[in-house]
């Protein structure tokens, strides 16, 4: 092929496909990746070939590259509640190139705004862009640029936010943004919804224009947040069909499944409500709970630090005291080792030919009587962290492992584990803390 012009050199190139030679012209970018050739195609699109595909390169004199006209704004009603809808990213956010067959995050906010035209009668909007990541991509960092742009939304006069955000880690985000505004035992100024979808906008079977039309208007018309279970909410699909969307509690649910519209379930506990949309207008049906404790309004959320560094294991036959121990060496601020079961953890050599089964016991035993954090989630998502039922989990407690009596999801365990280390506290702020129940994730009326 020869050597690859530099960025920004019009190009017409042909390259080898499955139905033949194809050519392409364009501007030259930096590779996508090692062995990869990328151009912007006129068209706006960006495609990447292996260097092998390659037929011939020509240098040309211009390509005239298609700019998107920006969307047209669209007139809202003053008198509606106005929400802050914040964008970060993700397939709700996402077109599909099918130059490539890849789905890329690069919609505007306002677009969403225009290809949802049944936003206006919901709630008056105001977008916030914070970025255009995929929610893998996603740090505690941007918990708390998420946390702040909520706050800065109270104060100026939203009654609600949405968050848009890719579903990987959306339950993460949400139960980091019920833990900031909720877990010091106070409530949101306002609703706090964070949606997406599975399939982006520009599918048939996208589930997006509906997610986002539940989620605003929950934002805009649910009822007034105490704090407990509601501090955040995750809005999703309730059925793989359309018509009905959940309203699940931030602190209590993940992302079940990879591909259906449905993905999303409550941990322990069931959801908070449904909006069902027959086709004349989004309508918040109530699911019924036992009422909550009055809270006070927090005036600003508390944040996450930033610093703080967690290592995650998992106890398997694969668990190899020699990593855990390199975290322990970095010093890192605490352990999370997903058990089985119950919560237990490969510590016993009962045949006496697992020597890194004791290797790990005294290793962790050593380690929390120094003071570490060492904390138990289940792996098996449901169900409670019982430490008390076997002789193994009677004896994780005696060596200062944490995590019995916690009803909490793997996933917001982590997050509420980062939130009780913010605090400022080490290892008893976050066992005199871990099986209470901060803001719903450990519910007394749980569905374990």
């Amino acid at each position: 092929m020869g050597e690859w012009p530099e960025a920004g050199t019009p190009v017409k190139v042909a390259v080898k496909t499955w139905s033949g030679v194809v050519e392409h012209e364009g501007l030259a970018l930096p590779a996508a990746g090692p062995k990869l050739i990328t151009l912007k195609l006129a068209n706006g699109y960006n495609v990447s070939y292996p260097e092998s595909y390659v037929e011939s390169v020509e240098i040309l004199d211009e390509v005239k590259i298609s700019e998107e006209e920006a969307p047209t704004p669209i007139e809202q009603d003053g008198n509606l509640p106005l929400v802050h809808l914040i964008h970060t990213g993700g397939t709700i956010a996402s077109k599909v190139d099918y130059a490539t067959g890849a789905v890329t995050a690069r919609f505007e906010p306002d677009e969403l705004l225009q290809s949802v035209p049944e936003l206006k009668s919901v709630a008056r909007l105001r977008v916030v862009k914070l970025g255009n990541m995929f929610s893998d991509d996603i740090r505690p960092r941007h918990w708390n640029r998420m946390l702040k742009a909520t706050e800065e939304a109270f104060a100026e006069g939203a009654v609600g936010v949405v968050i848009t955000h890719g579903t990987d880690t959306l339950h993460l985000s949400a139960a980091a943004m019920g833990y900031g505004w909720a877990g010091n035992g106070g409530r949101p100024p306002g609703r706090i919804a964070l949606t997406g979808s599975q399939r982006s906008p520009d599918r048939g079977s996208s589930d997006a224009a509906e997610n986002l039309v539940a989620a605003v208007h929950w934002a805009a018309h649910g009822p007034e947040p105490t704090g407990y279970r509601d501090a955040s909410v995750v809005v999703m699909h309730s059925e793989s069909s359309d018509g009905k969307c959940a309203v699940l509690p931030g602190i209590a649910c993940r992302k079940y499944h990879s591909s259906r519209r449905d993905a999303f379930k409550a941990i322990n506990q069931g959801p908070l409500a449904w909006i069902n949309n027959d086709g004349t207008g989004p309508s918040i049906e109530m699911a019924e709970h036992e009422p909550a404790d009055a809270r006070v309004e927090a005036i600003s959320p508390m944040m996450f630090n930033e610093d703080t560094r967690i290592a995650q294991f998992i106890a398997d036959p694969h668990l190899d005291s020699n990593l855990v121990m390199l975290a322990i060496k970095d010093e890192f601020d605490a352990i999370v080792l997903h058990g089985t079961g119950l919560g237990h953890l490969p510590i016993s050599d009962p045949q006496d030919d697992s020597p890194e089964n004791t290797k790990l016991r005294l290793m962790l035993e050593d380690h929390c009587s120094n003071g570490g954090v060492v904390v138990v989630v289940a792996q098996t998502i449901h169900g409670p962290m019982n430490l008390n039922v076997y002789a193994k989990g009677r004896e994780q407690q005696d060596m200062g492992v944490i995590g019995h009596g916690s009803l909490c999801p793997p996933s917001s365990a982590l997050v509420k584990l980062h939130h009780l280390l913010s605090r400022g506290g080490g290892q008893e702020t976050v066992a005199s803390n871990w099986a209470e129940d901060l803001c719903g994730e450990n519910p007394h009326d749980s569905m374990d």
